[in-house]
C-alpha cells in the first residue's frame, strides 16, 4: 500500500513540475493577451487607445521614394471597425486622397493574396494562385524589381513568413504558394536589400539540406532574429527572420513591424531613392478566424507603423505613401459599438475572402492619382508610371 501511495505521489509531483516548467510563450493564458478580453470573438473593447499623428500633404511633385503598404484582408469594413475601437481616429485618416480598388482576378471573382498581390505589385491581372506571373504563367516584373533595375534600393517587411504570397509577389515568381521551399530559395540572390518577416523553417530546416541563411550571409546580408538587435544591425544588406513560421500575434511579438520599418527606411534612404513594401499580414489571418479583437490589434499594429511612415514622408517631401489591400476577408459587418467606450460588436458572414472593393489611401507627391475607383492592377500601373 505504501509503495503504491509513493508511486501516485511521484506521478502527481512530476506532472505538476512539468506544467510549472511550460515556457510562457507556449501558455496562451500567460501571454500579453491575458490582459485583454478575447472571450467573445464578435466583440471587443479597447482599454487604452493610441495617439495618431498629424501631418500635412507635401507641396512637391517629385517622387523619389515609394512606400507601398498592404493591409492583407483589410477592407473598408476592417478600417471602420478599427476606427471605432480606437475612439474615432486612425493614422489612415491623415492621408488626403482616398480611392477604391476592385480585387477580382483573371479567372475568379473572389481573389486570393497571390493574384491580388501580383496585380498590386506589377500592374497585371492574373490567375488565382499565381505569384509574380501573368495569366499565361509568364514571369512579370514587379515595381520593386523595376525600382531595383533603376538603381533604387528596395525592401520588404511583413508579419507573415517572408515566402508567403504577398511578399513573394514583389520579389519572386511561382505558380503556387504551396512551393514554400522553392519560393524561399528564390530570395537568395534576388537583390532585395532589406528582407524581414518570419519563416526560418523554410530557410534552414529544408528537405534539400540547404541553409539559406548562411547563403545570404555569404552574400553580405546581416542576419537578425531578435527584435532587440534590429536597430543596431550593421551593413547595407539586412535579413530578419523572427519566427519559424508566421510571427506571433501583435501583442506578443512586440513592435517588430514598426522597428523593422524604421530600420528599413534608415538603411534604404539614399540619393537615388528606394521602394519599400510593408504588409500587415495577419489582419487577414484573424479575419479568417472570425476573431475581431485579434484582428483589430493587427490593424492597430499596421496603423501605428503607418503613423511613423507618414511623419517621415512629410519631412522628406519626396516620398509617395500608398495604403491598400489585396482583398477583404470575413464578410465583416459592424453591428453596433460606442466611440467613447471604444467598443465594437460585429458579425462575420464567412471565414473566407469576399469581393467588396477595398480602400486605397495615398499621401505625398502623386497621391492625387489614386483617387477614384480603380481595378487593382491599375494601382500597380499608377505606381510604375510615377516611378519612371
Amino acid at each position: 500500500m505504501m509503495k503504491r501511495f509513493l508511486v501516485i505521489l511521484m506521478l502527481v509531483w512530476t506532472t505538476g513540475l512539468a506544467h510549472a516548467q511550460t515556457p510562457d510563450s507556449l501558455d496562451r493564458n500567460r501571454s500579453k493577451y491575458a490582459t485583454y478580453s478575447f472571450s467573445k470573438d464578435d466583440q471587443y473593447t479597447v482599454a487604452a487607445p493610441y495617439e495618431t499623428v498629424t501631418v500635412r500633404q507635401p507641396k512637391g511633385k517629385k517622387v523619389k521614394n515609394v512606400i507601398f503598404m498592404i493591409g492583407d484582408g483589410m477592407g473598408f469594413e476592417q478600417v471602420s471597425v478599427g476606427w471605432v475601437a480606437n475612439g474615432g481616429k486612425l493614422n489612415m485618416d491623415q492621408m488626403p486622397y482616398l480611392g477604391a480598388s476592385r480585387t477580382w482576378c483573371a479567372d475568379k471573382l473572389i481573389t486570393d493574396s497571390c493574384a491580388g498581390g501580383t496585380s498590386l505589385s506589377s500592374g497585371v491581372k492574373t490567375k488565382y494562385g499565381y505569384i509574380g506571373l501573368d495569366a499565361d504563367g509568364e514571369p512579370v516584373e514587379s515595381n520593386l524589381t523595376y525600382a531595383m533595375r533603376k538603381g533604387m534600393k528596395t525592401g520588404v517587411t511583413v508579419t507573415c513568413r517572408i515566402n508567403d504570397a504577398t511578399p513573394a509577389d514583389f520579389c519572386v515568381h511561382g505558380p503556387s504558394r504551396k512551393d514554400e521551399e522553392g519560393l524561399a530559395a528564390q530570395y537568395v540572390g534576388c537583390g532585395v536589400d532589406f528582407i524581414s518577416g518570419g519563416g526560418t523553417h523554410f530557410w534552414n530546416r529544408r528537405s534539400d539540406g540547404r541553409n539559406l541563411i548562411e547563403e545570404m550571409k555569404a552574400l553580405g546580408y546581416t542576419f537578425v532574429d531578435r527584435l532587440e538587435d534590429v536597430e543596431n544591425a550593421p551593413g547595407d544588406k539586412f535579413l530578419g527572420l523572427f519566427e519559424e513560421y508566421d510571427m506571433s500575434p501583435s501583442l506578443d511579438r512586440g513592435p517588430v513591424l514598426l522597428e523593422t520599418t524604421k530600420k528599413a527606411i534608415d538603411m534604404l534612404d539614399n540619393p537615388k531613392g528606394f521602394f519599400l513594401m510593408i504588409e500587415g499580414s495577419q489582419i487577414d489571418d484573424y479575419a479568417h478566424r472570425n476573431k475581431v479583437g485579434q484582428m483589430v490589434e493587427e490593424l492597430f499594429d499596421f496603423d501605428k507603423t503607418l503613423g511613423y511612415v507618414l511623419e517621415w514622408a512629410a519631412r522628406d517631401g519626396q516620398t509617395l505613401v500608398v495604403v491598400t489591400a489585396d482583398h477583404a476577408t470575413g464578410g465583416l459587418t459592424l453591428l453596433k459599438g460606442d466611440l467613447e467606450e471604444r467598443t465594437v460588436k460585429v458579425h462575420f458572414s464567412t471565414k473566407g475572402h469576399n469581393g467588396i472593393v477595398v480602400p486605397v489611401f495615398a499621401f505625398g507627391p502623386g497621391a492625387q492619382n489614386f483617387a477614384g475607383v480603380h481595378e487593382n492592377a491599375e494601382i500597380g500601373q499608377i505606381v510604375r508610371k510615377l516611378l519612371k
